[in-house]
């Protein structure tokens, strides 16, 4: 959505969506370019304002990528959403635990593939983990793609699925395996395999992962 620099610069913006404007406006850069083309002044350029104002909001290139890398997060939690939202309630407990953790990495996987460029932005800063939830990084749930696999973990320990010694740290044992697999898909050496082989391959993986735990 390329905007021409003589565009009105002020005035357009009100009630503090000049913010919201130039996220969106990081979105689409990260989508096509991934992190490093997220660029501050060129989103200032795209939402029609003139550079000096996106300092009211983000004082450096780097707090605009943190707050993209924080809204790519939230969709990929949106896209983990919407897989466990297709899951056939009213299975045996132990099935429906298992299909949420499958569903868990069958969405991040999926995200992945659809929108690389965001998905690399979202990893692409570092970000200790904090206790806590932050909205900005939640999808529908008030959950974070963390947050998501770490209640379908709990979930299969509630189900007998899981034994409640080998919970602790599982989230990165799991969250290793499936993320190194997308990585390896968007930008390794399994980026030419065909849709239908990376399906299986996914697949396949996560049967390996709740096995292994």
């Amino acid at each position: 959505m390329p905007a021409t620099v003589s565009q009105p610069a002020r005035g357009t913006y009100r009630h503090g969506d000049l913010r919201r404007a130039l996220i969106d406006a990081g979105m689409a850069l990260a989508r096509d370019g991934g992190p490093d083309a997220v660029v501050l002044r060129e989103a200032t350029r795209r939402a029609g304002v003139v550079p000096n104002a996106a300092y009211r909001h983000f004082a450096s290139r780097g707090a605009l990528l943190q707050a993209v890398r924080s809204a790519a997060l939230s969709m990929l939690a949106v896209a983990m959403e919407a897989e466990l939202a297709e899951l056939r309630h009213g299975q045996d407990e132990a099935e429906f635990a298992r299909a949420g953790l499958r569903a868990i990495g069958t969405g991040y996987l999926r995200f992945a593939r659809a929108e690389p460029g965001l998905f690399r932005t979202a990893f692409a800063v570092p970000g200790a983990r904090r206790d806590g939830v932050d909205p900005d990084k939640a999808g529908n749930s008030g959950l974070d793609p963390f947050e998501l696999l770490s209640a379908a973990l709990d979930r299969l320990v509630a189900a007998g699925v899981l034994a409640a010694p080998h919970r602790p740290g599982a989230e990165y044992l799991a969250w290793s395996a499936v993320h190194g697999l997308a990585m390896l898909v968007i930008d390794g050496p399994l980026r030419d395999l065909a849709a239908s082989q990376v399906d299986t391959v996914g697949q396949r993986l996560l049967d390996m992962v709740e096995k292994g735990l």
